[in-house]
């Protein structure tokens, strides 16, 4: 195919693509058109009719029109040029658009909007709903009727609460089938529920001391204590004393303390955040027990404004996370405030000054050092990955290299033959679309028609599907590859797509690059990104390819020593391959195994005689009936 030939393809194919696109842009205009000065939420679809993103406006027709004018960042950029089409609906006030906007978000998980990650929860204290409560540790708040207290710190700090609660107010600690009184019961640790019968006034009572003790009323167990250990010092009971002592250490040292220092900032969460280069940061801290318990971080692309993402962030945190919400939370000033108190349904704030103010700020100074750190990390991923492919579309002079599929071979003196492909996007191994091939049209070892398969079997199923075709196809290999994948993508499918192939070295290590066209040997430096990300590629096609290739012929291998036994047909075989997996676990197994797959004893039997053959280690049942049977007759005559 000439060059003239080529471009002409080229260029038929973006005045193709320019089209289509002028033809969605005009669809996009008129809608715009008729979009309504009311508040509500807009839904971002792509070319397949997928949710790509959820946002809300006060004024739909100002918000989504700001989509489609101006510039923006390269994310929202990114996410406009995947808009197909759009939908709006329309609610009576901006709180109705903040809670249909957390609902759609649920629902659809647009890949576009923020997904909140689901940490590890901090530990509670929880009375369990039963006839005979318990009092016990758990990560996880859910409604089952019991009562939850927390959350604690770590769960050194729940553990400790636990126990002194188990020495002061014990509730049942053992399990529900004790049929006799515990250890612990004899400890004054239990209650005592497996011995006798328990009033509920008497679990009622106890649970009583304990929700005043948790909520901060520590006077009543601190005198009670005290009088405990009185009586065991003047009865020379120092150590149990001491153990009184201790706890009234731990109430005073922790409990006490964090209830005078909690007065101001008891169960209250700051959030603060930071907004640049079309990122926004957000920092939480939640207070409980007059410290910061748990700081959450959230880093995401801004594809509105920033202040209303914010909102909606805010108001999602505690929506879809509602056991962890505080009693006041503290924000910056530009949050919409009174809307987060009309669905949270809490107070929220903005301190100007004093402690809360200093709380705020160091908040949002946390948020700035977390968007600084990701941006200086963004910096040296794009380095290794967008500049390094930007760097190998220079060294090929083609004009870009986003979009990479790779392809390697793999087969023994030319039986079992596969290939794989891998691919790569904007540097980065998207793994989702790897694909392998079992050679099909071919026998025998033969790169050059093995390669023509495969290219022939990808680029025309990718056209028939109206699939992207990749800015470059980098085979494992040299000139006998590169040939092979250009006659059929030129010759046969009339398309051109740039094409290289990585060549190693007499040590088998990636050594060079050759360009498609001119079958030159371009030399790159090695210590480019341009070089290590060409090595990273082909290790990875090459350990996809073997790995397939060795998948295809252990099932082969395993197919065919079965083949050979007589009374296994192809139903048997099957029944042997999907159950055991591989020879090694049927030589182990044992004849009920069989009988359960429904295979007949006397099968059964020559399949473990030829699988077998020759291992002279393996303990076979009736081998082990005779050690068995001599081990006993060594006893008996000694």
């Amino acid at each position: 195919m000439s060059e003239f030939s080529k471009k002409d393809i080229l260029q038929q194919q973006r005045q193709a693509a320019l089209a289509e696109k002028a033809e969605i842009q005009a669809n996009i205009e008129k809608k715009l058109k008729l979009l309504p000065d009311l508040p509500g939420c807009y839904l971002m679809k792509n070319a397949d009719d997928l949710i790509i993103y959820v946002g809300k406006a006060k004024n739909l027709k100002n918000r989504v029109r700001s989509y489609f004018r101006g510039a923006h960042d390269a994310k929202t950029t990114k996410l406009v040029s995947e808009i197909h089409h759009f939908e709006t609906i329309v609610t009576n006030s901006n709180k109705e658009a903040l809670i249909l906007e957390i609902n759609l978000i649920q629902e659809y998980k647009p890949i576009y909007n923020i997904r909140l990650k689901e940490g590890t929860m901090y530990p509670y204290l929880k009375i369990t709903n039963e006839r005979n409560p318990q009092l016990v540790i758990t990560n996880h708040v859910v409604k089952d009727g019991g009562q939850y207290f927390g959350p604690f710190p770590n769960v050194y700090a729940a553990t400790n609460t636990q126990q002194l609660l188990h020495k002061v107010y014990p509730l049942r600690r053992c399990n529900k089938n004790e049929t006799r009184a515990c250890f612990y019961y004899h400890l004054g640790q239990c209650i005592g529920s497996c011995d006798h019968s328990v009033s509920r006034d008497t679990y009622n009572e106890q649970i009583a001391h304990i929700k005043r003790f948790l909520n901060g009323d520590v006077a009543e167990i601190k005198q009670d204590l005290k009088a405990k250990m009185a009586t065991a010092a003047e009865k020379l009971d120092f150590e149990q004393a001491a153990d009184y002592r201790d706890q009234i250490d731990y109430i005073e040292t922790t409990i006490e303390r964090q209830v005078v220092m909690s007065q101001d900032y008891d169960n209250m969460d700051v959030f603060g955040y930071t907004f640049d280069k079309g990122w926004i940061s957000v920092q939480v801290f939640m207070l409980r027990q007059g410290s910061i318990l748990k700081r959450e971080a959230a880093i995401f692309p801004s594809h509105g404004e920033p202040e209303e993402e914010v909102t909606t962030f805010i108001a999602r945190f505690y929506k879809e996370q509602p056991h962890i919400k505080p009693r006041a939370i503290l924000t910056p000033s530009d949050v919409d405030s009174k809307l987060l108190e009309e669905v949270l349904e809490i107070s929220v704030s903005t301190p100007l000054r004093g402690k809360k103010r200093s709380i705020l700020e160091l908040c949002e100074k946390n948020s700035k050092l977390s968007l600084d750190e990701k941006f200086r990390l963004i910096a040296m991923s794009e380095q290794k990955t967008i500049g390094a492919v930007a760097e190998l579309a220079e060294i090929l002079q083609i004009p870009q290299a986003d979009y990479i599929e790779s392809f390697d071979h793999s087969n023994i003196s030319g039986t079992h033959s596969v290939s794989g492909m891998v691919v790569y996007r904007d540097g980065k191994p998207d793994r989702k679309s790897y694909r392998k091939f079992k050679i099909k049209s071919v026998e025998g070892a033969n790169e050059f028609a093995h390669t023509q398969e495969v290219i022939r079997r990808r680029y025309t199923r990718l056209l028939r599907e109206q699939k992207t075709l990749p800015d470059l196809i980098l085979m494992d290999g040299g000139k006998i590859q590169i040939r092979a994948a250009r006659d059929v993508l030129e010759n046969e499918l009339g398309i051109a797509i740039p094409v290289a192939g990585m060549v190693k070295d007499d040590k088998h290590k990636t050594a060079a690059l050759m360009d498609g066209y001119s079958e030159a040997v371009l030399e790159i430096d090695h210590r480019s990104q341009a070089f290590h990300f060409i090595q990273r590629v082909q290790d990875e096609v090459h350990r996809y390819a073997i790995s397939y290739h060795r998948q295809v012929r252990s099932k082969t291998q395993f197919g065919s020593k079965l083949d050979e036994i007589e009374g296994v047909g192809p139903k048997t075989r099957n029944k042997l391959l999907k159950h055991f997996k591989s020879i090694a676990r049927i030589k182990t197994a044992d004849l009920e195994e069989f009988r359960k797959l429904g295979i007949p004893g006397p099968t059964a039997e020559r399949i473990l005689s030829v699988l077998n053959e020759g291992d002279n280690d393996r303990v076979t049942p009736s081998k082990a009936e005779g050690i068995l049977a001599n081990h006993v007759n060594k006893l008996t005559s000694d």
